[in-house]
């Protein structure tokens, strides 16, 4: 099965409500990078335990970790969770930059140094939503 058969998939098993709300921001994130670089993460690690919720990631960057190795992986990724959806924006080195740039004018969310929580698409700004990616697919080095 390829990325985008996994996608939908995934977006398919939520629940009616959920899986609307991630099939708009899913063609919202693509609509803005249309050539995005695909992925799909179930959540399960090497040995097959699930270790988080399965992830739909975009773009692609090299991570760099403090022992000193490097993978690649994607810049933004959207994901459901018993709480709601999140929005990660990976790689950022400032871990106040989603929250001072975007916090104010977002909405209702919860802004961590790398993801934005929220229960619903209709309690956050899509448009400034759609800044984050703009932002996190433009491949600025924050």
């Amino acid at each position: 099965m390829d990325v985008r058969e996994q996608i939908d998939r995934y977006i398919d098993d939520q629940k009616p409500a959920k899986s609307a709300e991630l099939r708009d921001l899913h063609r919202r994130i693509l609509a803005i990078s249309p050539d995005a670089e695909l992925w799909f993460l179930d959540g399960r690690n090497d040995d097959g335990r699930v270790v988080s919720n399965p992830n739909i990631g975009y773009g692609s960057q090299r991570l760099d970790y403090a022992s000193g190795e490097s993978r690649p992986f994607y810049k933004l990724g959207l994901s459901a969770n018993t709480s709601g959806l999140s929005v990660y924006v990976m790689g950022l080195k400032d871990k106040t930059y989603l929250s001072r740039t975007y916090g104010a004018r977002l909405g209702k969310a919860k802004i961590t140094g790398y993801c934005i929580g929220f229960r619903s698409v209709k309690d956050v700004d899509l448009e400034v939503l759609e800044e984050v990616v703009a932002d996190a697919l433009g491949a600025a080095d924050h």
